[in-house]
């Protein structure tokens, strides 16, 4: 697989730092890689209207005109699978990238190590966002991408899987548990959270970017944030 990677930044000096690093980690890895620079927002939405094949974005927040969490933003409008990847000197911006499900923050100056790891995590996740969830009802087989499942929830013996619609279906909550993997949390002993749709955490309920709000169980909140912590 050829793996298109973006790198936006208006500094050419960092720029190219970024694309050096993000090179030595592809002939590390022996992965196939195609590597675009650009020097602005602008720039670079003017390239992606007509190439929308981009499957990770390294993107400077700081720019002049728009910057990189807009530019974020309006991808997100577009695609739900790209890897998003923020580098930027100040960590007041962490809080933006719930609602823009940002694989990561790299904070400048950036270390190879530290990048390396973020590249190996999108790479995991733009494999695990190709898998899908097959759900079996009534006269049909349904393939549900992982990535657009928001949460399950349990109601008796039967749960459901909430995602662009919804689906009920007679099995163990443990049985999807098993099958959806990195990237989803059991909260109790009735839901799943995608954590990647999870844009505000309290001590008594959980909010997600569609505006879902989901009371936590007691004893769920700081295991659910060490989740997120790591997942980040």
């Amino acid at each position: 697989m050829t793996l298109s990677i973006a790198i936006c930044d208006d500094s050419a000096v960092d720029a190219g730092y970024v694309e050096k690093l993000v090179r030595e980690w592809a002939s590390a890895r022996e992965a196939d890689v195609r590597v675009r620079t650009f020097p602005s927002g602008e720039s670079f939405l003017f390239a992606y209207e007509e190439n929308k094949s981009f499957d990770i974005l390294l993107l400077d927040i700081e720019m002049g005109g728009i910057d990189g969490v807009e530019l974020a933003k309006r991808v997100r409008r577009e695609s739900e699978t790209v890897q998003i990847v923020f580098i930027t000197g100040y960590s007041e911006y962490i809080a933006e990238g719930y609602e823009l499900a940002a694989l990561h923050y790299l904070i400048k100056p950036l270390h190879r190590e530290k990048l390396f790891e973020v590249l190996d995590r999108a790479v995991k996740k733009i494999a695990q966002d190709g898998c899908r969830l097959n759900l079996t009802l009534p006269g049909e087989l349904v393939r549900v991408p992982l990535f657009e499942i928001r949460y399950l929830a349990v109601c008796q013996n039967y749960v459901t899987v909430y995602a662009k619609r919804e689906y009920t279906v007679k099995r163990p909550l443990s049985e999807f548990e098993k099958e959806l993997g990195e990237g989803f949390f059991r909260v109790g002993r009735g839901m799943i959270l995608n954590l990647r749709y999870i844009t505000r955490v309290t001590k008594r309920e959980v909010m997600l970017s569609d505006g879902t709000v989901l009371p936590l169980p007691r004893g769920a909140y700081e295991p659910l944030n060490q989740a997120i912590i790591a997942h980040t």
